[in-house]
């Protein structure tokens, strides 16, 4: 009989749909878990991050290498919201609103971040390729986007 904690583990890293990765994504974020993060990526060299404010990283070592740098203050504060999605057989683009927390002098501090998921199916199940986050606003903005047309 197998241990159900392997089978657990195993579960968590065949991620079925692009919306089970990025829930994975961001549940690395909040436990400031780099192992259970780099799961989450396509193990192609081609992979990229952009964090609010900083460089393209690209390839395994340096999005790891980010995440660690990320990590070193600890787990992230974050959750999302408006969560749009363009999606296909073998890749997902997610446009999504990341509300981020922070302690700091002030007190608690929040911050949006307007952030792009980029997810593809591979032989492993959906993997993230890219990440790209903007930096932060002081409020959730809304969207602006073009009224959608009425067929008759």
């Amino acid at each position: 009989m197998s241990d159900p904690r392997s089978l657990k583990a195993t579960q968590a890293v065949l991620m079925t749909t692009a919306d089970e990765t990025e829930a994975s994504f961001y549940e690395a974020m909040q436990a400031g878990d780099l192992d259970r993060m780099m799961q989450v990526w396509a193990d192609e060299e081609d992979i990229a991050c952009v964090h609010p404010g900083g460089p393209r990283v690209v390839g395994t070592v340096a999005v790891r290498a980010a995440f660690e740098a990320v990590f070193a203050s600890g787990p992230v504060h974050i959750g999302i919201e408006h969560v749009r999605r363009l999606e296909t057989a073998v890749c997902a683009v997610h446009h999504v609103t990341e509300k981020v927390q922070a302690v700091g002098p002030e007190g608690m501090r929040t911050a949006f971040v307007m952030a792009t998921n980029v997810f593809l199916r591979t032989a492993q199940g959906w993997r993230m390729v890219a990440h790209h986050a903007s930096p932060g606003m002081a409020q959730d903005l809304p969207d602006i986007s073009e009224p959608r047309g009425v067929l008759h």
